[in-house]
């Protein structure tokens, strides 16, 4: 489903789906023999896939068919009670952060980007601006409107961790330190482990001063591991080569521990099976969890139509990873937040829990 996606008889069911913005977007959170997944549905794929979901009933329950043939029962998250409160400043809370798989908070502190203004440097298979020109968020959060918006989620929802991403302002601390200051305001408000998300910094000490203000853990994310292929899928991205983020990668896991460190790795937009399972033995040796999801193309961006990998792809990328985090002793469930602990936008985890079997 990851791969294919899924059509909706009723897009409407359960809590809002993403368009747009940073993370999993085009997707919608189902819930599947216990395990919450994103899932896209709003793709070129999901369009032609065999997959639809019936209308839910009211407890938010429907219906998966393959080809038309019931395969599984699916529930649908229903919609975060925080969704309907506003901040001090009148901003509606999910103009804040959103809710990501079953108990995520997730929000782009920086909606907005250095490598996005030109399409010589923005990531060709980026969305973070559609969200903002759309209307359903804003550009900056502040420390407080996000300490705010966290307090309720914790209280209201049950979430149980937050992610936090931003675009790469200008400057060489590439967003670690708004990043840390947006930390320290939730962690003085509730007390949930946060992931935070940024390129890797000019200079190591920010790992350190994220680390004191409150983040339990780090993703510096690879997205394509390919050199040739980063040049032309994310040209400003690039700039920042894959030997600054071994540095990187090497500094930050002695703060923040071994497998506290990740990194996101997409897989489709060209690498090879091979690419992908050498870097991440490579960053499992280090004791960074190399966390692989299938590429969603975005409609809207200028990989709207690649194709998203086939499941076969996946599954013999996924199955041997498994395989070499179980005896590298890195595990998703240890991870203390974020994307890996989460799980729900690839299917990583399931193979994990098979391999220790």
């Amino acid at each position: 489903m990851q791969s294919l996606g899924a059509r909706l008889a009723d897009p409407k069911a359960g809590a809002e789906s993403r368009r747009g913005g940073a993370g999993p977007s085009d997707h919608k959170a189902m819930t599947l023999d216990g395990m919450t997944v994103m899932v896209p549905v709003h793709t070129a794929p999901a369009f032609e896939s065999p997959f639809t979901v019936e209308k839910p009933d009211a407890a938010g329950r429907g219906r998966l068919l393959r080809d038309g043939v019931p395969v599984s029962e699916v529930l649908f998250p229903s919609r975060p009670r925080f969704y309907d409160l506003t901040t001090a400043d009148g901003i509606p809370y999910w103009k804040i952060a959103v809710l990501h798989g079953r108990d995520v908070l997730a929000t782009t502190v920086l909606q907005s980007c250095i490598r996005y203004q030109s399409r010589t440097k923005t990531c060709q298979f980026c969305s973070i601006g559609q969200s903002l020109a759309a209307g359903r968020t804003i550009e900056r959060k502040t420390p407080a409107q996000l300490a705010e918006v966290a307090k309720a989620a914790a209280e209201l929802d049950g979430v149980s961790h937050m992610v936090m991403t931003t675009g790469t302002p200008r400057g060489e601390d590439r967003g670690a330190a708004m990043l840390a200051e947006s930390a320290a305001a939730v962690k003085a408000a509730v007390a949930l482990p946060i992931q935070a998300q940024c390129e890797p910094p000019g200079d190591d000490i920010w790992f350190e001063r994220m680390k004191a203000a409150g983040v339990d853990a780090l993703g510096m994310h690879l997205e394509v591991v390919t050199p040739e292929l980063r040049a032309r899928i994310m040209p400003g991205k690039a700039q920042v080569p894959l030997a600054r983020y071994f540095e990187a990668f090497a500094a930050a896991v002695p703060v923040f521990g071994r497998g506290q460190v990740s990194t996101y790795i997409l897989a489709g937009l060209g690498d090879t099976r091979e690419a992908i399972l050498d870097i991440s033995a490579r960053l499992i040796a280090l004791g960074v969890y190399p966390f692989v999801v299938p590429f969603v193309p975005i409609s809207g961006t200028p990989m709207e139509s690649h194709p998203a990998p086939a499941p076969g792809f996946m599954h013999d990328i996924l199955k041997p990873l498994a395989e070499m985090l179980h005896a590298g002793g890195l595990r998703a469930a240890d991870v203390k937040a974020g994307c890996a602990k989460c799980g729900a936008c690839s299917a990583l985890s399931t193979y994990e829990r098979r391999a220790t079997l």
